[in-house]
């Protein structure tokens, strides 16, 4: 099978980009000839027998958006001419002009207009503007995207939920759950104090972008003051975050630890006692998954894509993100019984072991294989007018 796939990186530092440099390789290893429309690969991929990168050179322009219409135009071009020659083309959102025959959804910007934390309803300046002119077109784009593909990926289920409110039909949404990587992520111990961590005290970890609200990282401090005998890790850019001098404000100096950015985030989750993300919005969570496969027990919330794999047995999933009693007594469950915690954390790391890397990249290559096999792939498409 020549199998295509459209995005901007194939590395495993990016989400989006780990999941395409999984799939890539699975195809790989089935046997399958690639063609990447990217803008970086990952060198062992580039210089693989089986790999044509095709460079889609964007990174001079100043803004995502200019980068991504350029991307979209060069990508659409390159298919025009060569998609005769290919079996499966894989696409990742409005990301090229030219459908796909499998379209994978890692966020419906329509969903996220909706949003209450979408920048333009906390930001009503010129950022916020263009933020809310970025979202409405891709909105716009996407849609048209998911109707021409024949099969459409959602990595959660509250991202099919969201692409059957904008009129995808259910019949053609199939889910596939992102990945996680059980080596790297695992139980166990390590230092805290070489981690600049408190010894001898109960720890939560928070991880996510603290720059704005969408996270939701004020209500989990704000918790904080009712369960004193609590402390909390933070990892997250601090540059430009107001949640600093809340903690400050709020007498928490002493017991919230902003670490920043940070990329020995495997080795901190063994080092603390439980994960909390709360999040206001969220299609599909890398960080959850993660925490799960380190053996944490969960706190989330119904509004974080992917909070559907977290059971009562493993974590808590708070129905509102906003319920700060309801936050307040879980916290407070994990805190007084270390058994529980015990429990969860085994129960977390069991269900990770169902969500592999290789077995969700198995799952895109089977998919592909049985498009390929069924015929139901055409040798030319429309261009979007």
């Amino acid at each position: 099978m020549k199998l295509c796939i459209v995005t901007h990186c194939l590395t495993k530092g990016d989400g989006q980009g780990r999941v395409n440099y999984e799939i890539a390789w699975e195809a790989i290893r089935c046997g399958h000839h690639l063609t990447l429309l990217s803008s970086s690969v990952d060198s062992e991929l580039q210089n693989h027998s089986q790999v044509e990168w095709i460079y889609i050179p964007v990174q001079k322009l100043p803004t995502v958006f200019l980068r991504n219409i350029l991307f979209s135009w060069q990508t659409a071009n390159w298919l025009r001419h060569h998609r005769s020659n290919l079996d499966i083309v894989i696409v990742n959102g409005a990301i090229t002009a030219t459908p796909g025959d499998v379209n994978a959804v890692h966020f419906v910007h329509s969903s996220w207009l909706k949003s209450p934390v979408h920048t333009w309803q906390q930001r009503r300046d010129l950022y916020g503007l263009y933020q809310l002119f970025y979202s409405t077109l891709n909105a716009y784009w996407e849609k048209k995207a998911f109707r021409q593909a024949k099969v459409v990926v959602a990595v959660s289920q509250k991202v099919a939920q969201d692409l059957i409110e904008i009129g995808v039909a259910p019949e053609s949404i199939e889910v596939i759950v992102n990945g996680v990587d059980l080596q790297e992520f695992c139980p166990g111990k390590t230092d805290r104090i070489k981690l600049g961590l408190p010894e001898e005290v109960t720890l939560a970890l928070f991880v996510g972008d603290i720059q704005t609200p969408r996270k939701n990282l004020d209500t989990v401090l704000y918790a904080l003051l009712q369960v004193p005998n609590l402390h909390l890790v933070v990892v997250g850019t601090i540059a430009g975050s107001p949640y600093l001098d809340l903690a400050a404000k709020l007498g928490l100096r002493e017991r919230v630890h902003f670490l920043g950015y940070r990329p020995d985030v495997a080795e901190i989750m063994r080092g603390v006692d439980f994960f909390i993300f709360p999040s206001r919005y969220e299609a599909c969570t890398l960080v959850l998954l993660e925490a799960m496969a380190s053996g944490l027990p969960i706190i989330t919330a119904a509004t974080t894509g992917g909070a559907e794999i977290v059971t009562s047995d493993s974590g808590f999933v708070l129905p509102n993100s906003e319920d700060m009693e309801t936050l307040v007594q879980t916290i407070t469950k994990l805190i007084d019984d270390r058994e529980l915690r015990c429990k969860m954390g085994q129960a977390a790391r069991a269900i990770a072991q169902q969500h592999s890397w290789a077995r969700m990249a198995r799952h895109y290559v089977d998919l592909c294989e049985k498009l390929n096999n069924s015929g139901k792939s055409q040798n030319s498409y429309p261009i979007f007018q």
